[in-house]
């Protein structure tokens, strides 16, 4: 059969057509072309959707600046970016000074592993016990680590953290040259141990429950103005698009995520399995925000927000506006 889904560009070009044809009425309620929206993501494979949908609408140039759910908040009232990309913690982290910080979509699932030595001798997480385990402090790494210790009876404070700055370019490398026993982090950098050190990694997969949430997001005062709402629409359509193309990456997908992060197109390819490009909110997500907030309030000393505070954090409403957009409702 042939394939009936259409094509990034089919999608944009019939959008920017339905803008200038058709009835009045019609014409009134088209979202604009959401080409001025202002992005702002890091350099990592989860944000690969978000580079790909703007590859094919700026014409081959994928680049966005860096910063995450903070550029939302530079240089206010209007912020340097419409929409950021960051992972579940760091909006929890962000919307205690920000509570009108909206999460909605989320773009990847981030699977994470443990990865050791064999020569550490280390075959399970109860083995952890007063090693060094290198990670990024109150990120989502961390809470992976966090959680992966709860498997096995084990604190946080059972372990020698050995903190990774950011950005993690090289911390591979900690498990490599011997400065940490295990390595808890976004790939592409746990590939990169896995690689050199062959026959001697050792990969835990514990079941944790958690996946990293990869999410898109912006304010509840960009989504009130019903100029930038409808581009912000436009976009997580396209998104949406974008994400189904990748899911099976060609190599033109595998080049163009390489030229983004600055790893090498075959470290890439290799991760890409330790992904999932849902593009739609995780059902999982409040669940999750719910068990991140303990666990960072905790480390803060301070009161956790209570599920109902977190939930005002989701607005599914964009998706539904985007789906029903590709519907052609």
């Amino acid at each position: 059969m042939p394939n009936r889904t259409p094509s990034i560009a089919a999608l944009i070009l019939g959008a920017l057509l339905l803008a200038t044809t058709g009835c009045a009425s019609r014409t009134a309620q088209t979202p604009p072309p959401q080409g001025d929206l202002r992005f702002s993501a890091h350099a990592v494979i989860e944000a690969a959707p978000v580079h790909h949908a703007l590859h094919h609408l700026r014409a081959g140039d994928p680049n966005i600046p860096n910063g995450g759910i903070a550029a939302l908040y530079r240089n206010m009232p209007r912020g340097d970016a419409d929409l950021a990309g960051h992972a579940d913690t760091q909006a929890l982290r962000h919307s205690l000074a920000h509570p009108d910080l909206r999460i909605i979509l989320t773009v990847t699932e981030g699977h994470y592993r443990i990865v050791t030595r064999r020569a550490t001798g280390i075959r399970s997480v109860a083995d952890l016990r007063g090693r060094k385990v290198a990670t990024v402090k109150d990120s989502s790494a961390a809470f992976y680590l966090k959680r992966a210790l709860d498997t096995a009876g084990l604190r946080e404070a059972d372990v020698q953290i050995v903190p990774i700055p950011l950005p993690p370019k090289d911390a591979g490398k900690l498990l490599i040259d011997g400065a940490a026993d295990a390595l808890v982090l976004w790939d592409p950098e746990p590939e990169i141990a896995i690689h050199h050190l062959s026959k001697d990694a050792v990969i835990l997969d514990p079941d944790t429950g958690y996946q990293e949430l990869y999410n898109l997001h912006t304010t509840a005062a960009k989504l009130a103005d019903p100029a930038t709402r409808a581009k912000i629409v436009r976009f997580v359509a396209t998104l949406m698009q974008a994400s189904r193309e990748i899911r099976r990456p060609s190599a033109k997908t595998i080049a163009l995520t390489a030229q983004i992060t600055g790893y090498a197109p075959q470290l890439i390819r290799a991760s890409w399995p330790q992904h999932r490009f849902p593009a739609r909110l995780s059902p999982a997500l409040l669940d999750t925000l719910t068990t991140e907030e303990a666990w960072m309030a905790a480390n803060d000393r301070r009161t956790p927000r209570t599920r109902e505070t977190l939930a005002t954090l989701i607005d599914p409403s964009v998706q539904a506006e985007a789906e029903a957009l590709l519907r052609g409702k």
